[in-house]
């Protein structure tokens, strides 16, 4: 079975500033997967990258045997992408917004009613899904873009920052979509979050990003208990040497 994520030292270079330096890491399919690391540690870079946002300066990256640079097209059938900054149309009603996306990201065969009807069923917002949503919380918002990202059962979600900015409510349901909708359709998962805590909840393997760098990689529990360490968060001190 080939890998869901191959990616080979990696790098992106923005005029002086290199904001991947070299970065490796792979991800089979059906794994979630966690890039964490600071505000600026390259993140969201890499996952712009891997979504075709975005050229490497060098190195490669396939997904599902998919080039990106040379794949584009076909990267983006099999992939969704949620970036942290995403927005809804305010004057759409929430299903209204989930109807138009479903005809936007229209496949081969999709049934618009049954991809509504899962989106409705992943986000969980009853029938405030009749409401415009001008009239949505933030955390409701962010419920209703996850269940656009996850609706057409992409071979690969990637998701920045899923939760980031919620109340402990709204970012408790976003983290049980995400592990339920995995456990059920068998999709892979790539994350990127400065939540540790979170992440160790959700992911089957971390990498530990700092300036650009890839300094550490892999399962929650076995970091944790290599650098005898309570949680990610101070491993990653540890690790930098900031403790």
């Amino acid at each position: 079975m080939s890998l869901a994520v191959d990616a080979l030292s990696l790098i992106k270079q923005f005029g002086q500033i290199r904001a991947l330096d070299g970065v490796s890491f792979n991800i089979k399919p059906g794994e979630i997967y966690g890039l964490i690391g600071p505000n600026g540690a390259g993140k969201t870079t890499c996952l712009r990258i891997i979504c075709t946002l975005i050229k490497p300066t060098s190195g490669s990256i396939r997904i599902f045997d998919n080039d990106v640079v040379k794949q584009p097209e076909k990267t983006r059938q099999i992939i969704s992408y949620l970036p942290e900054e995403s927005g809804v149309y305010q004057n759409l009603t929430g299903m209204e917004y989930l109807e138009f996306m479903a005809k936007l990201q229209r496949k081969p065969n999709t049934n618009i009613k049954v991809t509504t009807n899962e989106a409705a069923d992943i986000c969980g917002l009853g029938s405030r899904l009749s409401d415009r949503t001008k009239t949505y919380s933030k955390g409701m918002k962010r419920r209703l873009l996850v269940a656009r990202a996850l609706m057409t059962q992409p071979k690969l979600a990637v998701l920045d920052e899923p939760a980031s900015g919620l109340d402990i409510i709204h970012a408790y349901h976003i983290r049980e979509i995400i592990k339920r909708y995995v456990k059920e359709h068998g999709l892979t998962v790539l994350l990127s979050s400065h939540n540790m805590l979170e992440v160790e909840y959700l992911c089957d393997r971390v990498s530990l990003i700092n300036k650009g760098k890839l300094i550490l990689e892999g399962k929650p529990k076995v970091l944790k208990a290599e650098y005898k360490c309570e949680n990610l968060e101070e491993v990653f001190m540890k690790v930098v040497g900031y403790a």
